[in-house]
C-alpha cells in the first residue's frame, strides 16, 4: 500500500481494469490483462469498434495458442475475463487500473481524462498508451493529476514486453511505483524516463532511424526495399538480441565501448556531419513510401507473407521465438 498526497495506491489490490479505446493497441491491452487473470472491461464509443475488437481478441488468442504460447484452456479463460461494453461508467466505475488508448490527440484525451475522473476513486491509476504526447499536457486539467501517468507500449502489447513509463510534472513517485510493479508482474519490461520528451525513447530511437532511411530514399541512394533489407539482415539481427551500447560495447573487444568509440568516433562524425538534418518530411514521402514498400511486398516469397495479414503472421511468430529466446515468454 502506498500513500501519495492523502490518496492510497494499493499495488498489490488491483483486481479489475478497464481499457478505454478498443483500437489495435487498446484490444491488444485486454489480451495482456486477461492472461493475466485479471477481468477487463474494454470499452469503446462504438459497438462496430468493439464488435472489431472482440474478432481481434479472439483471432490473437488463437495465434498464441497455435504458436502453444497459452494453452486452449487459458485462451478460453482469457477470453471469458473480458466484457465489451459502450458504456464507460460500466467500465470504469470499480477498477483499480485504468488504461487509456484513445487517439493520440490532447483535447481528445484530455477529455476522457475528465469523463473518467467523474466516475472513478481518486486512488485508481489512470496510465496513457500515448505514444509521444506530454502527460503533464494531458493532465492539465485533472482534478488529480497526481495518478495519471503515460504507459506506453510497443505493438503488440500483448506480445512486446516494452512499456514507457512517463510522468507529468504533478505525477506521484508512488503512482509511478506501483504502474511499475504492476506492470513487471504482467511480464512487461517497464523503463522510466526522468524528463518529459515528446516521443519518449524507443520512438525518438525509431524516428532517428526512419529520418536517415527517408534520406537516403530520397536522395537516390538506395531503395525502400534496400532500407529494409539492410536493417533486417544487418543491425536489426544484433538489436533483436542486445542494445546499441552493449553492441559497441562487444566491438571494442577488451577496451570495451570506450575503446570502440576512440576508434570508430573520428570517421563517424563525417558521417554524422553529412546526415539528414530536416524536422520536415520531404514533400511527396508517403507516395514514394507506399510505392516502394508495394513492390517490397511483391518481391517477397510467399513463405514470409505478401499481404499486411500475412506479414503481421511472420511477424508474429520470429517475435514468439525471439522472446523464448530471451525468456520472456
Amino acid at each position: 500500500m502506498i500513500c501519495m498526497g492523502g490518496i492510497t495506491i494499493k499495488t498489490n489490490v488491483i483486481k479489475k481494469i478497464a481499457c478505454v479505446g478498443a483500437g489495435i493497441i487498446g484490444s491488444s491491452w485486454a489480451i495482456s490483462f486477461s492472461l493475466k487473470g485479471y477481468p477487463v472491461y474494454l470499452y469503446d464509443t462504438g459497438q462496430d469498434n468493439l464488435d472489431h475488437a472482440k474478432k481481434s481478441v479472439i483471432n490473437n488468442l488463437k495465434i498464441l495458442q497455435k504458436n502453444a504460447i497459452i494453452t486452449r484452456q487459458a485462451a478460453a479463460e482469457a477470453e471469458k475475463l473480458i466484457t465489451y461494453t459502450v458504456h464507460l461508467e460500466e467500465a470504469v466505475q470499480n477498477v483499480q487500473f485504468i488504461q487509456e488508448s484513445g487517439p493520440e490527440n490532447y483535447e481528445i484525451k484530455q477529455n476522457i481524462l475528465g469523463q473518467v475522473e467523474k466516475i472513478t476513486s481518486p486512488d485508481t491509476i489512470i496510465a496513457s498508451s500515448t505514444s509521444g504526447l506530454l502527460i503533464t499536457e494531458i493532465a492539465k486539467f485533472s482534478a488529480h493529476p497526481e495518478r495519471c501517468i503515460g504507459a506506453h507500449p510497443y505493438n503488440p502489447p500483448h506480445i512486446i514486453p516494452l512499456i514507457e513509463i512517463t510522468k507529468g510534472e504533478k505525477t506521484s513517485p508512488e503512482a509511478v511505483e506501483c504502474t511499475c510493479d504492476f506492470y513487471v508482474r504482467l511480464g512487461k519490461e517497464p523503463i522510466v524516463l526522468q524528463k518529459e520528451s515528446l516521443g519518449f525513447i524507443a520512438n525518438r530511437l525509431q524516428m532517428g532511424l526512419f529520418r536517415e532511411a527517408v534520406d537516403l530514399v530520397t536522395r537516390g541512394v538506395c531503395s525502400v526495399e534496400d532500407i529494409d533489407k539492410a536493417v533486417t539482415f544487418g543491425p536489426g539481427l544484433r538489436w533483436a538480441l542486445l542494445g546499441p551500447n552493449l553492441i559497441f560495447q562487444l566491438a571494442g573487444g577488451q577496451h570495451g565501448i570506450r575503446g570502440s568509440s576512440l576508434h570508430m568516433n573520428p570517421s563517424a562524425e563525417k558521417w554524422l556531419a553529412d546526415m539528414a538534418k530536416w524536422d520536415k518530411f520531404p514533400d511527396g514521402w508517403p507516395d514514394i513510401a507506399q510505392a516502394g514498400v508495394d513492390k517490397e511486398m511483391t518481391n517477397r516469397s510467399a513463405e514470409f507473407g505478401k499481404t499486411n495479414e500475412e506479414i503481421i503472421q511472420f511477424r508474429d511468430q520470429g517475435l514468439f521465438q525471439l522472446l523464448k529466446y530471451h525468456k520472456k515468454i
